[in-house]
C-alpha cells in the first residue's frame, strides 16, 4: 500500500511540473481595432505565463480629463489554435481571439478570423469596406 501511494504522489508531482508549450512568455501589446488618432482607443495587451495562463488587459486614458482606466482578466490556459474568450466587465466588451508567436486574430466563437470595418486603419478605411482583424504582437 505504501508503494502505491508513493507511486501516486510521484505521478502527481511529475504532472504538476509539466510545462505547457506556449509560443512565448511575457507581455505583448496589440491593436486589432485600429481606431483613429485622438479617440482614446484602449491599448490592449496579453501576458502569457510560463504555466500557460493567459491574461488579457487594456489601458485607456480619457483624453478630456486624463483619467486612466485599466482592467486585466485571466482567459484560461494557452492552446495552439485555441479560441479564447475575452470579457472585460468595465466596458461590457466581449471578443474572441487566437494567437501564435507573432500575431493575434479576432475570431468568432468557432475560430473563423473576422473581417470588419473597425479593423481598418484610417488610411485603409478610404480604400476598403472591411479588413482582416489581426495585429502583430509587440514587445
Amino acid at each position: 500500500m505504501k508503494k502505491f501511494f508513493s507511486i501516486m504522489i510521484l505521478c502527481i508531482s511529475i504532472l504538476s511540473f509539466a510545462q505547457v508549450k506556449v509560443p512565448f512568455t511575457g507581455y505583448r501589446s496589440f491593436d486589432i481595432m485600429e481606431g483613429y488618432s485622438g479617440t482614446g482607443t484602449p491599448h490592449y495587451y496579453l501576458d502569457v505565463k510560463k504555466n500557460g495562463d493567459v491574461f488579457f488587459g487594456y489601458v485607456q486614458v480619457n483624453q478630456a480629463n486624463g483619467k486612466e482606466t485599466t482592467e486585466e482578466i485571466n482567459a484560461g490556459k494557452y492552446g495552439a489554435n485555441k479560441v479564447m474568450k475575452v470579457h472585460f466587465k468595465k466596458f461590457g466588451e466581449t471578443f474572441f481571439v487566437k494567437f501564435d508567436k507573432n500575431k493575434i486574430f479576432m475570431t468568432d466563437e468557432k475560430g473563423n478570423i473576422q473581417n470588419l470595418e473597425g479593423c481598418c486603419s484610417s488610411s485603409e478605411s478610404m480604400d476598403k469596406e472591411t479588413c482582416t482583424c489581426e495585429s502583430g504582437l509587440y514587445e
